[in-house]
């Protein structure tokens, strides 16, 4: 088989290591690796390969791939491949939902207690070298993740961590998933409403397609409890960041976290960058010191599935978007 390795960023961090490529080499001699650092080398490289390790795949080069069969990505999002072209083709999809579930769940953890807890007013006095105690006594700021109810909109793997690991601190945890439930602190999308005046901390970890784009939006901060965090570890896209903006700017909730956005990265002119409420990480929340290692190694083992015809592990619903 002739497999092209394309993952590829402005940002080093989105790179995959050549020594993560050597060791797929070493795995399997019998095939032929190729790797590509651009859009063009991508266009150039994908005519006659088999299969794909990539984080994109355009409509261009899809068309271009003459014998694709698989393509398998590195990050558990798809949705910038879902075009409709890859969705009618007959190209298997599958990626890395699960992988980076533990590090979002204590990322998510993290910046929730930092709300909760006012850590970036200690923060900014801190730089002023001013003594604080009185202003997170004023009003009893300070609140307890054991006493929160927290609402998980989107219950995936990365969403079941989040849980576990809100609930394992004393919160009371409430799910929110597209599919049936079968648990009776799981419910669905069509409860959102319903649920989200109720919630103290709301995690948005639900994959993006046309249904959950923009499903945070006036309507939906209106609906939120006053006093409320909101949270975002999935995409960009799920929240309307204007209406966040807005939410803010009414005093409505207590303060946002967020690791995506709509626009990557942030634009400099945002006026996120400057809230004292809001607390910005550059899209880090699924890193940790295995990443690159645990995504070859999932790669791998989809490959000798793939190889002898067995099921693919975190196979993709194109038609579904994830």
């Amino acid at each position: 088989m002739k497999i092209l390795v394309a993952i590829y960023s402005p940002f080093a961090s989105w790179c995959i290591p050549e020594a993560q490529v050597e060791w797929l080499r070493g795995e399997f001699p019998r095939h032929t690796f190729q790797r590509a650092d651009t859009d063009r080398e991508t266009l150039e490289r994908i005519v006659d390969v088999d299969a794909v390790f990539g984080a994109t795949v355009r409509p261009d080069q899809l068309a271009a791939a003459r014998q694709l069969r698989w393509i398998h990505s590195p990050a558990a999002g798809i949705g910038n491949m879902l075009f409709p072209e890859m969705i009618t083709s007959p190209v298997l999809m599958s990626n890395s939902r699960g992988n980076s579930a533990a590090t979002i769940a204590e990322h998510a953890v993290g910046v929730t207690i930092a709300l909760l807890r006012d850590f970036p007013l200690a923060f900014s006095r801190q730089l002023e070298r001013v003594w604080a105690q009185d202003e997170f006594n004023a009003g009893a700021r300070i609140r307890m993740l054991r006493d929160s109810r927290v609402l998980v909109v989107g219950f995936g793997s990365i969403g079941r961590e989040v849980g576990r690991a809100m609930s394992a601190l004393g919160a009371q945890v409430v799910g929110i998933r597209r599919s049936q439930p079968t648990l009776p602190q799981v419910t669905t999308f069509e409860h959102l409403h319903e649920e989200l005046p109720l919630a103290d901390v709301v995690i948005i970890s639900a994959p993006q397609t046309k249904e959950t784009t923009h499903m945070i939006a006036d309507a939906e901060f209106a609906a939120m409890k006053p006093g409320a965090v909101i949270v975002n570890v999935s995409r960009g896209k799920l929240i309307d960041e204007a209406a966040l903006v807005r939410a803010l700017e009414r005093g409505r909730l207590r303060g946002a976290a967020l690791d995506v956005f709509e626009h990557e990265p942030l634009a400099a002119d945002s006026p996120l960058w400057t809230r004292n409420d809001v607390l910005i990480t550059p899209h880090v929340s699924g890193f940790q010191a295995r990443h690159w290692p645990d995504a070859a190694a999932l790669f791998a083992e989809n490959l000798r599935r793939f190889e002898s015809g067995r099921p693919l592990l975190n196979p993709v619903d194109k038609a579904a978007g994830y």
